[in-house]
């Protein structure tokens, strides 16, 4: 009867190792698909993917180009949502004040940004 239980737990202990691996790269691959602006940040918040429901909002935020701790954090605070909240934990009022945050923060552009494309080559 003890082999049998300890089969069985060796088992489940493999499964649940070939699950937080599945996990890892779908989540990784996600990272890099906003980190190329291939999918937006907020819409990510707004889908939920089965990859980004248990992932932190700061990890999904900070795998954007140019964004560190501070700016993370100095968002979620705008919008009083903590920085170790999940994805998948956000009530539809945070997630659709993040995404509109996010929304308005890559609508703008930094005046170095307008100077260069408004030059002349």
């Amino acid at each position: 009867m003890g082999d049998t239980a300890t089969l069985a737990a060796g088992q489940q202990h493999l499964q649940a190792l070939e699950r937080a691996n599945r996990v890892r790269l779908a989540r990784a691959q996600l990272k890099r698909r906003v980190a190329t602006a291939e999918v937006s940040a907020s819409e990510v918040v707004l889908s939920c993917p089965w990859e980004a429901h248990s992932m932190s909002i700061s990890d999904l935020l900070m795998s954007q180009r140019r964004w560190g701790r501070s700016r993370c954090k100095r968002v979620l605070v705008s919008i009083q949502v903590p920085e170790n909240k999940t994805v998948g934990s956000l009530t539809e009022r945070q997630r659709h004040a993040l995404a509109g945050m996010l929304a308005t923060i890559a609508g703008r552009t930094t005046p170095a940004r307008d100077a260069r494309s408004l030059s002349v080559v």
